[in-house]
């Protein structure tokens, strides 16, 4: 009858391997967080951010046909960069015609510069190797 060997015994007892130290790039003599704004990381909600950031303003209409999204795509994210306070939605009409009009908040803008700082981190840091 075949011995049952444990997993541990099939590597030989090795240890597994540590994890690569963590990239603590600095940027003006701050360390970068190790952690992107999950917030912004998201590819429509960064598009969204920036597109504000070059803006002052924006209609729904026209920020959905810039970025090439459903009318429900930006709606959601769009919900969710209000409620984590990075943009602010204006309800009114233009006439008889609902218009939505998205503005970049000041938090918003530190957001960006965040993450653009610490993706140039990144950038460095990895071209540095």
């Amino acid at each position: 009858m075949a011995k049952a060997t444990s997993s541990a015994a099939r590597r030989g007892d090795r240890k597994p391997p540590s994890p690569a130290p963590a990239l603590a790039p600095v940027l003006g003599g701050e360390p970068v967080p190790a952690a992107l704004d999950k917030l912004i990381h998201d590819r429509v909600r960064l598009g969204i951010i920036s597109a504000l950031a070059v803006n002052d303003r924006l209609s729904f209409t026209d920020l959905r046909d810039v970025l090439r999204l459903t009318d429900g795509n930006l709606s959601v994210h769009a919900r969710k960069l209000e409620e984590g306070g990075y943009l602010t939605c204006q309800k009114g009409f233009d006439g008889r015609v609902p218009k939505s009009e998205f503005r970049l908040t000041a938090a918003g803008k530190r957001a960006l510069e965040r993450y653009l700082g610490h993706m140039e981190a990144l950038i460095e840091a990895t071209r540095a190797r």
